[in-house]
């Protein structure tokens, strides 16, 4: 489980995401535990969502797959997302 070992910096979340063109608020695991316990369901600003990822990695939505240093990137899911990198 490396991104719990080693998280992403709040910079480099954002790079990530925007290259799959998510917004924090799409990549969000709402059905663990730790997002209701951290009032999940709040209209929180973008910034604040990247903390609270950042802070808690589990939130985030996974596979996060990326090529190119991070130039272009999705969520694997449904796997078939994965083409978009041209990957089969």
């Amino acid at each position: 489980m490396g991104y719990i070992k080693h998280p992403l910096s709040a910079k480099e979340l954002k790079k990530l995401l925007q290259s799959a063109g998510l917004a924090p608020q799409d990549a969000l695991r709402t059905k663990e535990p730790a997002y209701r316990e951290l009032g999940g369901g709040k209209n929180l600003k973008e910034e604040e969502l990247l903390q609270i990822i950042v802070a808690h990695p589990e939130l985030l939505q996974r596979p996060l797959v990326a090529r190119n240093d991070n130039d272009n990137a999705v969520l694997a899911r449904p796997v078939e997302n994965l083409k978009r990198l041209g990957i089969k």
